[in-house]
């Protein structure tokens, strides 16, 4: 899987790092989300696909796999 982000929608509600922590993190600045690794997988996939539900801001999204980033991992 891939994880989308767009910091500019992001209102930091921090439910993704307390979700997947091994997946994402806040900003200390600014508080808005950063990606650790953006195509988790297994159990990191699966925390990652649940932040991706519970973001208030729809922040976060599962990028479809293409031929392009499905060759990359």
């Amino acid at each position: 899987m891939r994880i989308g982000v767009d910091r500019s929608r992001c209102i930091g509600a921090g439910m993704c790092a307390l979700t997947a922590p091994e997946v994402f993190d806040q900003d200390t600045g600014d508080g808005r989300v950063l990606t650790l690794d953006a195509a988790p997988e297994g159990a990191a996939a699966e925390a990652a696909r649940r932040a991706v539900g519970l973001c208030p801001s729809g922040a976060l999204s599962e990028v479809p796999p293409t031929r392009e980033n499905r060759d990359r991992t």
